[in-house]
């Protein structure tokens, strides 16, 4: 079976072809990041318009590159929610209607659950159950995946999410977006902080996170001296050590209770070169497994990917579209 993945959540358009059989043929992203980044977020309006003019010619390209025929695909997954929806309708419009011009069927795929499994794409051992470190631009959500595939929530957060944190205080560190990555860039100038920031609820008996004191925090420090080359480093290095100390205590404490080894750590924070190197190190007892970067951030590989999974139930050959703002997965 061959399956094309889409996806349209937010601020990338990205597609992907997975064949049951072989595995990831090839996948494609366009980030918006140039077009959002003098505004410091997201503009929904201009990231529809954009998922528009970017479908059909990275679709075309996908299916040349690899030498691929359209009809050749079987079926069509893809994302229906969370996210915006402007750029969610724009996605679940064209392929609906690119599936029901093929005759063939599709798959409405949850963005949240794709970041979840995403790991499985290249791990080919990994299988649940497995401890789930699920850390984005939107969401910080600890859960434990059953036997089955089915989802228990340990915590989440109380407020703001891990990166949406990143990219607020990177923008009052005058840093462009999106945050995560230039406040990685300005840590790595130093070895160590003469700051110590708060670590939110990290000796909490439940699992759950906070992270907008650390932001307030951050921000009272910014507002109170004048930044320069030496500032900036300096405050990125502890603040990506607190949002870092928090995850890996939350999410080991998780492992340790539940008696479960392998931790999965997916979302777009993921991509976050200290994360990686800090769990591998402090948790390596436990079996640690991350997606492949390419596959952190959002992508068409993981919608497609699940979409196979999901291939035997959940189908969809109509046209009504009903794309979701909120997770219907959690």
């Amino acid at each position: 079976m061959i399956i094309l993945g889409i996806e349209s959540s937010c601020d990338e358009t990205a597609l992907a072809i997975f064949d049951s059989k072989i595995g990831m043929l090839g996948h494609v992203v366009n980030s918006q990041h140039t077009i959002h980044s003098k505004y410091g977020g997201i503009v929904p309006e201009l990231a529809s318009r954009d998922h528009i003019k970017k479908l059909v010619p990275l679709l075309d390209s996908l299916l040349k590159k690899h030498d691929i025929n359209l009809n050749q695909i079987n079926l069509i997954a893809f994302t229906n929610g969370p996210g915006l929806l402007g750029p969610l309708l724009i996605g679940a419009a064209f392929a609906k209607s690119l599936a029901w011009s093929l005759n063939i069927k599709s798959i409405e795929i949850d963005h949240l659950e794709a970041h979840i499994f995403s790991a499985m794409i290249s791990e080919k051992n990994l299988k649940p159950p497995f401890v789930s470190l699920l850390v984005s631009g939107g969401h910080t959500i600890l859960s434990l995946i059953e036997k089955n595939y089915n989802c228990r929530v340990l915590g989440a957060t109380l407020d703001d999410s891990a990166g949406e944190v990143f990219d607020k205080v990177a923008r009052r560190l005058g840093l462009s977006y999106p945050g995560g990555p230039e406040i990685s860039k300005e840590a790595e100038k130093i070895q160590k902080s003469s700051y110590t920031f708060p670590r939110p609820m990290i000796k909490s008996q439940d699992y759950n996170f906070s992270f907008s004191g650390l932001k307030t925090s951050v921000i009272q420090t910014i507002n109170n001296i004048k930044l320069s080359k030496t500032s900036i480093a300096d405050i990125s290095h502890d603040f990506e050590n607190s949002i870092i100390d928090v995850l890996i205590t939350k999410t080991v404490k998780a492992s340790n209770e539940l008696g479960v080894d392998n931790i999965v750590i997916t979302g777009g924070v993921s991509a976050n070169k200290k994360l990686r190197n800090r769990f591998q190190h402090e948790a390596k007892l436990k079996h640690i497994f991350f997606p492949d970067i390419a596959f952190s951030t959002d992508n068409g590989a993981m919608i497609a990917y699940l979409g196979w999974i999901k291939s035997k139930s959940d189908f969809t050959n109509n046209l009504e579209i009903n794309p979701d703002s909120v997770s219907r997965f959690f």
